[in-house]
C-alpha cells in the first residue's frame, strides 16, 4: 500500500470516527472480533442509491439504470471479496481477515455514489455515519471499510468518465425523409451519449442478434403499423380496459419499479448478503448493459415513432398503410427514436437475469405501479415480457418489431452478463 493510499484511508477513517477504535480492536477477544454480515445493508443502500441518482440527481431512467448497475457491481465485489462465493468483476486487493461484509458493501456503495454525485456528498456522509454507528466498533468495521474502499476504487479505476454527458447529438437532416425519427413534442433525443458508454460487463459492440427495423415499404412493417394505429390510439382504439391498464402499468419509472421489486424479492426469500448482492448486481447490470446496447441501436437506426409514421404514411411508399394526420397515441411518446424499445431492453435484462439465476418458473417477482396503483406477480421471464411488449404497443409508443428486438437485446445481455456474478 503506497503512502497516498495510507493517508487517504487515515483521512476516511477519521471522518467516520473509526480511527480511534482501530488500534484497540486489532487484538481479538476470546471469541474473536465482532463481524457483521446483515443483508439488509445491501437492500437499504440500494434504496439510498435510487434516491441519490433519481430523486436528488434527477437522472432519467436509462441513465439511472447505468449508475445503479455500477453501484450494485461495487457492492457485489466488496461482499464476495470478504465472504467468498464469487469473484470480483475487476481485480482488487484481498480483504483483511475479520472484515464485516455489510460494512464493505455500504462503503463501496457510498464511495461510488459520492464519486458520481458529489452534490449529494453531505447527505451520503450522514447516511454512512448513521450506518456505521449501528455496527459494533472493532477490527471488523475497520477492515470492512477498507474492503469497501478497495472495491469502489477498483471499479472506478476501470471507468472512463469522459464518456459521461459527452456533448453528442443525434444528427438529423433539415428535411427528414420517411422513416427517420423526429421529436414528437417531448424534446430531442435524451442522453444520446449513453450509446457510446462502455458497458459494465457486456463486451462493447457485442452482436445481440437484432437486424434493425423493418423496411417501411414492407408487409411486416404494414402489419405492425396497423397494430399500433388500432391498439395505441388515445381515442377509438380496439383496446380492452385490461389492455389499457397493462399499458399504463408500465408508464411508471422502470428502475424504480424494478429496484422495489428486487428488494422485495430478497426480503421474501430471506437471501443472505452474498445472495442479495449477487441478485442485485446481476439484474441491475443486465438492465444497464442492455440499455447501453439499446441506445447504440437507437442512435444507429434513428427510426420514427408510430405517431410520426401514421401522420406521414402517405410518404412511406407502402400501399398497405394509410395516413391519419389527427392520430394521437394514448400517451405522448418518449424523447428518443422508436427502435428498439428501451423498456423491453431493461425489462428483458432484469427478468432474464432473474430467470438465469433462479430457473424457469422461479422468477417470483412482484412489480408494482404507482401509476395504476396495482401489482403484478411474475413467475417467468416470458409472462413479464409479454406484458411489457403488449403494454408499450397499447400506449402507441412502439411497433411490435421494435419491442421484440428490444426484448432480444435484454435476453442476450442477461445471458452473457449473469455469469460474471455466479460462484
Amino acid at each position: 500500500m503506497n503512502r497516498r493510499t495510507v493517508l487517504s484511508r487515515l483521512t476516511a477513517l477519521t471522518a467516520v470516527g473509526l480511527l480511534a477504535v482501530a488500534p484497540a480492536a486489532a487484538a481479538p477477544g476470546p471469541k474473536g472480533p465482532p463481524v457483521t454480515d446483515n443483508p439488509a445493508a445491501v437492500l437499504d443502500w440500494n434504496a439510498v442509491a435510487f434516491r441519490t441518482v433519481v430523486t436528488e440527481g434527477g437522472q432519467p431512467p436509462q441513465v439511472a439504470q447505468f449508475y445503479l448497475g455500477l453501484v450494485s457491481t461495487a457492492v457485489y465485489n466488496a461482499v464476495v471479496t470478504v465472504e467468498g462465493g464469487g469473484t470480483a468483476t475487476v481485480p482488487q486487493p484481498p480483504a483483511k481477515v475479520h472484515a464485516s461484509s455489510d460494512v464493505a458493501a455500504v462503503t463501496a456503495a457510498h464511495d461510488v455514489l459520492r464519486h458520481y454525485f458529489p452534490s449529494s456528498a453531505s447527505t451520503l456522509a450522514a447516511n454512512y455515519r448513521t450506518f456505521l454507528a449501528s455496527r459494533p466498533n472493532g477490527v471488523g468495521k475497520v477492515h470492512g471499510v477498507f474492503a469497501g474502499q478497495d472495491a469502489a476504487a477498483a471499479l472506478l479505476g476501470t471507468r472512463d468518465d469522459s464518456e459521461l454527458n459527452a456533448p453528442i447529438t443525434l444528427p438529423r437532416p433539415p428535411d427528414p425523409p420517411p422513416g427517420v425519427w423526429v421529436p414528437t413534442g417531448s424534446g430531442e433525443m435524451q442522453a444520446p451519449w449513453l450509446a457510446f458508454v462502455t458497458p459494465i460487463v457486456l463486451e462493447a459492440g457485442a452482436d445481440l442478434g437484432i437486424d434493425g427495423p423493418d423496411p417501411i415499404n414492407s408487409v411486416a412493417y404494414a402489419v405492425d403499423f396497423e397494430e399500433a394505429r388500432t391498439m395505441g390510439a388515445a381515442t377509438g382504439s380496439l383496446r380492452s380496459p385490461q389492455q389499457t391498464e397493462t399499458g399504463l402499468f408500465f408508464t411508471d419509472n422502470p428502475p424504480r419499479q424494478y429496484q422495489d421489486a428486487l428488494r422485495d424479492r430478497a426480503a421474501r426469500h430471506d437471501l443472505d448478503i452474498v445472495e442479495s448482492a449477487r441478485m442485485m448486481a446481476a439484474a441491475n447490470v443486465a438492465g444497464a448493459d442492455a440499455l447501453i446496447a439499446c441506445w447504440a441501436a437507437k442512435y444507429e437506426a434513428n427510426f420514427w415513432r408510430p405517431v410520426t409514421a401514421i401522420h406521414r404514411a402517405d410518404e412511406d411508399d407502402n400501399p398497405d398503410t394509410a395516413a391519419d394526420p389527427t392520430w394521437v397515441s394514448l400517451r405522448p411518446s418518449p424523447p428518443y427514436p422508436e427502435y428498439p424499445s428501451g423498456h423491453a431492453c431493461i425489462s428483458g435484462g432484469v427478468a432474464g437475469a432473474l430467470e438465469a439465476l433462479y430457473g424457469e418458473g422461479g422468477v417470483d417477482t412482484v412489480v408494482a405501479s404507482a401509476v395504476t396503483g396495482t401489482t403484478r406477480h411474475y413467475n417467468s421471464e416470458d409472462a413479464w415480457l409479454d406484458d411489457v411488449v403488449d403494454g408499450r404497443i397499447f400506449l402507441g409508443f412502439h411497433f411490435r418489431d421494435g419491442m421484440e428486438d428490444g426484448r432480444q437485446i435484454g435476453a442476450e445481455t442477461a445471458e452473457r452478463v449473469v455469469g460474471a456474478f455466479l460462484p
